[in-house]
């Protein structure tokens, strides 16, 4: 097969991909091309004739795989050749590990059709299982113990183990639930994200034959983003390329941000000392940026000590000097980003999309969102509530997940009164002892109601309505395309109706998330004439909000560091670089170092302008607090900036008397965009500050510093009322709720 699109590729990416055999290290700065070797060395390998099934190329978004396969197709000249397409394992971690664990599912317990459940899903089990072993939520808190379970196993530590370490009446307790909550969802034919990494090292620890099998069908593993692997990772990897060897890694020690959720920067690190043998390549040359923002990002990171030594370089111009805004409040900083953004979209005649403001934690978009929507300049928050976890979407995918599995108790309670059916907690409870006496799923129960007596006529009738409903899609699955299915059911409970009738916002907002529920699921059929409601739950299960991303649409981006990793824009501005915020700490070496990674990150996203800011003073704790400036930015060699200092507050009037030339850039300011298509409003400052009645364990909330996460603990009453924390990077925290300042966000 002629390989012409290898003259593609620089001296360095060609001899990467062009070494076949054995371990290799690739080490690729970034926008070095790492994406584009991986991808070049798939279609060589397959060119020179590897067959595709003997590939399995890992990446870690669907987007990245979807990408790379349609570039291969391209570059194999595969792409009108439907009968011919590349049919190799291109996809992410979860996705491909849990293809195989469906075609194995039987030899570990389970079918094929087994239901993935997302963390709302497994937190709604835990809870169930406090309730049936009378444990107080408040002293056990459901989200801390979901945690400390996705932690142990991800640490591959089994519930047997788990109960000989543990010490504490909590970790007693957690270790119990472990056991308790792994055994209900293999009742339910269920797995959670973390069983997708685990459940296939039990199964090739088990079963030799299956481990030999797949170590002979990978002779060729390649794996994009290798600093971001965890321990299970790690392990997987290791054992299916024991045999063949052929293992090719691709990654950036100076972008590893992700210890918070498991990621080992050791395993990139020790690669040559776990494999002494292998090949190492350094990709130095950036495409993306200007020579000024590469020798800032350098001159940063080379403060960190846990780092391969390399120096990204590149042939682009030297470009404009990094400006530092300095700013006397969060509120004057959101402004001067806003002024920045108009001055330089008049300036060089760019589009809002080609602008993106990142910040260190949640919390920041709040003064940024209010400045936006004054100046009327539309904009995008990226990692908001993500499109699959809405409260109507969940609803039809638990429906049609208890099609699939009629094990799925969690489906089944999620939308057995849904739409209501005047269906209580009462007869549910007799509907749930019953099938706990006859060992059979809630489901199963309802072709058995009139043994339980105590359930009212009213009620069982509505029972059996639901039951029939179920058994008829349950038959219609396999006469029926996905998409065909799933209008007729939404058809047949009346949702859409339902809330027509309603005729509020919010019910035309949910109306018009199902219409696109179902124009999604019309796009995967076309795209997949063959695929079933099992392919397509699959598929959704593991999508990430920013597989969902539209960048086409022409608004700022808003999102944190972690979540732009991979992406680029022109203009970048990196918001919030002080003292304890950006670094958010600086306690351990090993978090100020990754914390450095980050500022790294945040600066090699822009290709020609990068704008640094920081504030005198803003509001933490409920509290306005005198802030440092960034030790980051002293980093930075002093030549290649320019200061612009604060000097007196931005004015709001200039600020919202815009030009006409920057209107005539924006066709509709009418409705300013969010991803999932609500508005942007500013709240009220009694609305941010008032705290309700709904603060209780469970709840997810907002703080100023920390960002978002959920209350686990409470404690204190009145002035003394305490809360404890779990925030996303895995941090705990003990506020007092009078000085906190929370903002309930659920």
């Amino acid at each position: 097969m002629n390989a012409d699109f290898l003259k593609e590729l620089n001296p360095a990416q060609l001899e990467a991909v062009k070494s076949v055999e054995g371990p290799e290290l690739v080490l690729a700065g970034a926008g070095s091309g790492k994406t584009k070797v991986l991808t070049y060395r798939v279609a060589y390998l397959v060119s020179i004739g590897v067959p595709f099934y003997n590939i399995l190329c890992l990446t870690f978004t669907n987007k990245a795989a979807n990408e790379m396969r349609s570039r291969i197709e391209n570059m194999l000249g595969l792409k009108d050749e439907k009968s011919n397409r590349f049919s190799g394992w291109i996809g992410t971690f979860h996705s491909l590990f849990g293809r195989i664990l469906r075609m194995e599912a039987e030899k570990l317990g389970y079918t094929s059709n087994f239901t993935i459940y997302d963390e709302e899903d497994s937190l709604k089990t835990i809870k169930q299982i406090l309730r049936e072993q009378n444990l107080s939520e408040e002293v056990f808190a459901p989200a801390g113990i979901r945690w400390q379970i996705s932690k142990l196993k991800n640490g591959l530590v089994l519930p047997s183990q788990a109960k000989q370490l543990a010490k504490s009446r909590l970790e007693v307790v957690t270790a119990e639930m472990y056991g308790t909550y792994d055994d209900r969802l293999k009742k339910n034919n269920a797995m959670d994200f973390d069983d997708l990494l685990i459940k296939p090292i039990l199964l090739f620890n088990r079963d030799r034959a299956a481990l030999e099998r797949y170590q002979n069908k990978f002779r060729f593993i390649l794996v994009d983003e290798y600093q971001d692997t965890n321990r299970a990772q790690y392990i997987l990897l290791k054992i299916l390329a024991e045999r063949h060897r052929n293992l090719c890694v691709v990654g950036d020690d100076a972008q590893s941000i992700y210890s918070w959720r498991g990621a080992e920067l050791k395993n990139i690190l020790d690669f040559q000392t776990d494999y002494p043998n292998c090949k190492v390549f350094r990709l130095e040359q950036n495409y993306r940026s200007t020579g000024k923002i590469l020798k800032a990002a350098n001159s940063v990171i080379v403060h960190n000590k846990r780092k391969f030594d390399k120096e990204l370089w590149t042939e682009n111009h030297e470009g404009e000097q990094l400006t530092v805004l300095e700013c006397e409040s969060d509120r004057d900083e959101s402004y001067k980003i806003v002024q920045k953004i108009r001055d330089e979209s008049i300036k060089d005649k760019l589009q809002l999309k080609d602008f993106v403001v990142l910040f260190r934690t949640n919390y920041q978009s709040r003064a940024l969102e209010e400045a936006f929507n004054r100046g009327g300049i539309p904009y995008i928050i990226v990692g908001g509530l993500a499109f699959y976890k809405r409260k109507e979407i969940k609803d039809l995918l638990a429906y049609l997940k208890l099609i699939l599995n009629p094990l799925d108790d969690e489906s089944f309670l999620r939308i057995v009164n849904f739409p209501a059916r005047g269906i209580g907690d009462v007869t549910i409870d007799y509907v749930r002892s019953y099938a706990s006496k006859q060992q059979v799923s809630l489901l199963q129960v309802l072709d058995q109601l009139d043994d339980i007596s105590e359930i009212q006529p009213r009620q069982r009738n509505q029972l059996k309505q639901f039951g029939k409903l179920m058994n008829k899609y349950s038959r219609l699955k396999d006469e029926l395309s996905v998409s065909e299915l799933t209008r007729s059911l939404t058809d047949e409970i009346q949702i859409i109706r339902l809330l027509k009738e309603e005729n509020t916002v919010e019910s035309q907002n949910r109306m018009d998330n199902i219409q696109e529920f179902l124009a999604g699921i019309a796009e995967f059929q076309n795209d997949n004439p063959e695929g079933t409601l099992q392919d397509f739950l699959a598929e959704v299960s593991l999508v990430a909000d920013v597989d969902r991303w539209d960048t086409k649409r022409n608004s700022v981006t808003l999102m944190t560091v972690h979540a732009a990793k991979g992406l680029e824009f022109p203009v970048v501005f990196v918001s919030g670089l002080e003292e304890g915020l950006f670094p958010l700490s600086s306690k351990e070496q090993d978090e100020l170092e990754e914390e450095r990674r980050l500022f790294y990150v945040a600066i090699t996203r822009a290709k020609r302008k990068v704008y640094l800011s920081h504030s005198k003073q803003r509001y933490r704790f409920g509290k306005l607090s005198f802030q440092v400036p960034s030790r980051f930015l002293s980093e930075i060699e002093s030549q290649l900036l320019e200061q612009e200092h604060s000097g007196r507050l931005s004015s709001q009037r200039t600020l919202w008397e815009s030009p006409s030339s920057f209107e005539s850039l924006l066709p509709s300011l009418k409705h300013l965009e969010h991803p999932d298509g609500e508005e942007h409003a500013p709240q009220s400052e009694e609305k941010q500050n008032r705290m309700s009645d709904r603060l209780k364990v469970g709840a997810t909330v907002e703080h100023q510093f920390f960002g978002e996460g959920k209350v686990i603990e409470m404690s204190g009453k009145g002035d003394n009322e305490r809360v404890v924390v779990l925030f996303g990077a895995n941090q705990k925290k003990q506020l007092m709720v009078r000085y906190a300042n929370l903002r309930i966000v659920r």
